[in-house]
């Protein structure tokens, strides 16, 4: 992993200045929320008090506090860059993840310190990042959430404090040319975070869900996470943090009362056996986390569901399931994939808001959705999916978790 050059340096200097400037002056984000016009207007009535970069920083912090808002409970208040934003971890997942640390902690690559805030109140932390300017948001960050940091500005790659337990995020967006899902591409790459377990007792390494890390790293634990039915990352159990079987997949999801409800399985992919059947009563599309860590399979094995097709994620059942790992339909009818007899069913039922969703099967939604004669006020789904081999239309009813009790 490169050191910083002086240019880069000099750059870093600069913006840890202008950070204790915005620090300094709070009534400017005040003063933003109470304008109003366009950007170009506001940036005018801002520079009447205060210097251009001051002004062009809190514009984009305050647009960053914004955007963090879905990842952060106190995103109003927090020290953002764009990249060191789009590269955290959501506060539900980073506080999922700490539960298994303890003792003695690093936080290797900590950015604006999303991971080592939770972290912080599971052990003796130690936050490190090659940029001064990252450890200072993220110290800033934790007194936010009433913690504290000791950071250390250094390379990863050559920083001589080893031992204990270690989590790592590397950049994932090293070059300008946006980010990158290669483990090798990352920073630090691959050769580095391979050779973690022989300096620390355990750790868990971040990762892409998207990213070729699968057979890279030998004796590990696969966790592929979601939060609220998206998959937010895989994270690389190893030494003492790693469970004892390969893969796991977790669904988070927040509750009408704020609090996080965890559901997880793990297992071996290859040791699974489910049938492959006719559509039943009730469809399932499986959580992309299922689906990444591939204990799809397993998780209808366990729950006693069969597959529509060996090339189809979706799964089906006669009895309805509650689970965060999938959403559930129910099937009001199967029909080929024919336009004529899709539209002709439509034509007969009170559906008018239609949601059209599809796995392997290509179809043009926004072209399908002109066609449909759409004239009543029930909500539907059409699932375009194979059965045993052939492609197939299946008319549904969304199933909402709340609703599931009254069914």
């Amino acid at each position: 992993m490169p050191s910083l050059s002086v240019q880069e340096k000099n750059d870093d200097n600069n913006e840890s200045a202008l950070l204790h400037q915005l620090r300094a002056a709070p009534q400017i984000f005040t003063e933003i929320s109470q304008l109003t016009g366009s950007d170009l207007q506001r940036q005018k009535q801002l520079r009447k008090t205060y210097a251009d970069n001051l002004v062009r920083a809190a514009l984009t912090l305050s647009e960053l506090r914004q955007r963090a808002a879905k990842k952060f409970s106190q995103a109003d208040k927090m020290w953002f860059d764009r990249k060191g934003l789009e590269q955290s971890t959501t506060e539900h997942v980073a506080n999922y993840k700490a539960k298994r640390f303890s003792g003695t902690i690093s936080d290797y690559c900590c950015g604006i310190g999303s991971d080592a805030i939770a972290l912080s109140h599971k052990g003796d932390l130690l936050a490190v990042d090659l940029q001064p300017a990252a450890c200072l948001r993220a110290e800033w960050n934790a007194k936010i959430y009433q913690t504290s940091l000791e950071t250390i500005t250094a390379d990863v790659t050559a920083f001589k404090h080893r031992g204990g337990l270690v989590h790592i995020d590397p950049d994932r967006r090293p070059h300008s040319s946006g980010k990158t899902v290669r483990v090798e591409d990352a920073l630090p790459g691959l050769d580095f975070l391979q050779t973690l377990p022989r300096f620390f007792s355990g750790g868990a390494i971040k990762l892409s869900p998207a990213g070729n890390f699968a057979g890279k790293f030998l004796g590990v634990e696969h966790e592929l996470i979601s939060l609220s039915g998206e998959c937010k990352e895989a994270t690389i159990w190893f030494g003492d943090l790693a469970g004892k079987h390969e893969w796991r997949a977790t669904a988070l999801s927040v509750s009408e009362n704020n609090k996080i409800i965890e559901e997880t399985i793990s297992g071996d992919p290859l040791e699974a056996y489910v049938e492959v059947g006719a559509i039943k009563k009730y469809l399932y599309d499986p959580d992309p986390a299922l689906v990444r860590s591939a204990l799809v399979n397993q998780f209808a094995e366990e729950n006693h569901l069969s597959r529509l097709d060996d090339a189809e994620e979706y799964l089906t059942g006669e009895t309805l399931l509650q689970s965060q790992f999938v959403a559930p339909f129910e099937v009001l009818a199967e029909l080929p994939n024919n336009e004529k007899e899709i539209r002709r069913w439509f034509r007969q039922s009170e559906i008018g808001q239609v949601e059209i969703k599809c796995r392997h099967i290509p179809v043009k939604i926004e072209a399908i959705r002109k066609k449909l004669p759409l004239k009543g006020n029930q909500p539907g789904v059409l699932i375009f999916a194979r059965i045993a081999g052939r492609a197939r239309a299946l008319i549904c009813r969304r199933i909402q978790r709340s609703q599931i009790a009254s069914y």
